[in-house]
């Protein structure tokens, strides 16, 4: 039986990862954030005590990605990320974390481990997938491809709201600097660009509410899984 895919891609701070969450959990859709399976890798191999050991164990590394127990579910909170059946959802999202998952992500065989790893979370009912090359590159047979952006301006202002709302200051001209060049290095990477699928459905969040957001790709997906 064909399982159906929806993916969803787009810029940093476009509201993909809180949609994913929320259209995972709408259809009762399996969701997979693949922005955080680096992470969780990195992770993994840092407890494991093979971090260090990527040059000279790579076969052992290889078989931990291909093995990685996690688990992704979305939930009227966002997304709860489970390694190993353990909630991680914010030891991931730390700067430590951060820099495992860049040695992960420059060893190309570990790079393939997760591709296939990614391509595992496809298993009924369906599966809503939230990154930046899910449509182009992972699932390019999905049903449902959706290309979610927002101007760098609205998607800063956003981010600088979210820091505050954490405590933290935080300066606008800075942020809406660091989203540019990673937006520039996303886009014009040799491997996987950053960029819609030919046939993808284009959705500018920048004046939208989530809730709106939500109707729209509700409706879509909706004329899609029907034909």
């Amino acid at each position: 039986m064909t399982v159906n895919i929806i993916t969803i891609d787009g810029p940093s701070g476009s509201g993909k990862g809180t949609l994913a969450a929320k259209i995972a959990q709408h259809y009762g859709y399996h969701l997979l954030d693949s922005g955080a399976i680096y992470r969780l890798l990195g992770l993994s191999l840092f407890h494991r005590q093979l971090l260090d050991q990527l040059e000279h164990n790579i076969d052992a590394c290889v078989q931990v990605a291909t093995d990685l127990d996690i688990q992704f579910q979305g939930s009227e909170q966002g997304l709860e990320v489970r390694l190993e059946g353990r909630n991680v959802s914010q030891e991931i999202r730390t700067e430590i974390v951060g820099e495992y998952a860049s040695r992960v992500a420059a060893v190309p065989a570990l790079r393939a481990a997760l591709l296939q790893r990614q391509r595992d979370f496809a298993q009924l009912p369906g599966l809503v997938a939230d990154g930046r090359d899910m449509a182009t590159t992972v699932f390019p047979q999905a049903k449902v491809k959706i290309f979610l952006t927002a101007s760098a301006e609205s998607r800063a202002a956003r981010r600088v709201k979210q820091l505050q709302t954490m405590g933290v200051d935080a300066n606008i001209s800075t942020i809406l600097a660091n989203i540019e060049a990673r937006d520039k290095r996303d886009m014009e990477r040799s491997v996987a660009p950053l960029k819609p699928a030919i046939n993808a459905k284009i959705i500018d969040s920048s004046d939208l509410s989530i809730a709106q957001v939500f109707e729209q790709m509700t409706i879509y997906i909706d004329q899609c899984l029907s034909h």
